[in-house]
């Protein structure tokens, strides 16, 4: 099968790590408070050219950005037809930076999405063509089509901000983010993302069906009839890479830091959980806040912001026992939410 390759502009080099969350990377305080000025001019502007294109529900636009500043990535659970992959894609769109979309079914291969070694006759040497992997903003539509072996392979992606092929270990250029749309597990010719996968997403976004009114403005202005290549790009990928320094910046009172961990304990000890929080979790959850806060034009942290983000950011990661609803399966859901709301109605929060 050729390999699906994506047209790569060349990137701003930065050293960063796209599965850590952990805001370490050496920035200037220079670049920060740059970062932090355009943040409040450019972070509205991208939120409306999203709007213009996806007219759903405002706050997944929010929580998509979100994961652009924390440097996660993101996946949108959900029936057919409700916008998935137009959120995905508007957001690349308004983004100046190498965009790929990668077309997720079952007989797709890891070499399909990585890339591949070619032999070259003429030097007697093997040549390795880049896969579509190689790009700032990667769409993995339906990426529960996929085969297990062929979901594996984006795991070091995900995580080291690299690939490995052949040997030989290759960087990913600055920012990086996958957003994967997928549909509800139990549709037929969908796979189980495994826990470990499920792992590297910041946030699992699920977007429901629009409003009334905003169903009515999609039959009205019918946004197939403006195609999204006419969506002017808000940002550049330096100015996205600013930004994520930026959120870095954001501060985290120690109280905060105490809370996240409370709630954290709190998962791991439930008696409905089978699995708690992990330490990779709560770091998620600390840098959703962060971006959160960002998002809303401050360099600090409240509780508010961890609260909004705790089902986004942990449903996904814990698992519910057989004996309340949750199967023991991988991916939360209803019952996950559920606990999660309880748990952040008995933790005590900072005033």
């Amino acid at each position: 099968m050729t390999p699906r390759t994506a047209t790569i502009r060349p990137e701003v080099p930065i050293d960063a790590n796209l599965g850590n969350t952990n805001g370490s990377n050496g920035t200037a305080g220079k670049g920060v408070e740059a970062g932090r000025a355009s943040g409040r001019e450019a972070l509205p502007r991208l939120r409306e050219a999203i709007a213009r294109v996806y007219l759903g529900n405002p706050s997944a636009i929010d929580r998509l950005i979100c994961c652009l500043l924390a440097r996660g990535h993101c996946l949108i659970e959900d029936v057919p037809g409700v916008g998935k992959t137009l959120l995905a894609s508007a957001l690349a769109r308004a983004i100046d930076a190498p965009f790929s979309r990668i077309q997720l079914t079952p007989d797709l291969l890891p070499t399909d999405i990585l890339g591949v070694s070619v032999y070259r006759r003429d030097t007697g040497e093997f040549e390795f063509k880049k896969g579509p992997i190689f790009a700032s903003i990667v769409l993995a539509d339906e990426i529960n089509r996929a085969t297990p072996r062929t979901q594996t392979a984006l795991l070091e992606a995900m995580n080291e901000a690299a690939i490995t092929v052949d040997g030989r270990t290759y960087p990913l250029g600055q920012p990086f983010m996958l957003v994967a749309t997928q549909n509800p597990s139990d549709f037929e010719g969908t796979y189980l993302l495994p826990e470990n996968q499920l792992d590297r997403f910041l946030m699992r976004v699920t977007l429901g069906y629009p409003s009334p009114e905003d169903e009515a403005r999609v039959l009205e202005l019918r946004p197939s009839a403006a195609p999204l290549h006419t969506l002017t790009p808000v940002l550049r990928g330096a100015e996205v890479v600013a930004l994520q320094e930026a959120t870095d910046a954001v501060r985290l009172d120690r109280s905060l830091v105490e809370y996240v961990i409370a709630l954290a304990t709190a998962t791991r000890r439930h008696e409905a959980l089978q699995l708690g929080l992990s330490p990779r979790g709560a770091l998620a959850l600390a840098q959703a806040a962060r971006a959160t806060a960002m998002l809303a034009g401050r360099d600090y942290v409240v509780p508010e912001d961890i609260l909004d983000n705790v089902v986004g950011v942990c449903a996904h990661r814990v698992i519910a026992r057989a004996s309340f609803g949750g199967g023991g399966g991988s991916g939360g859901g209803e019952p996950t939410a559920r606990v999660l709301e309880e748990i952040i109605e008995r933790t005590p929060s900072p005033v």
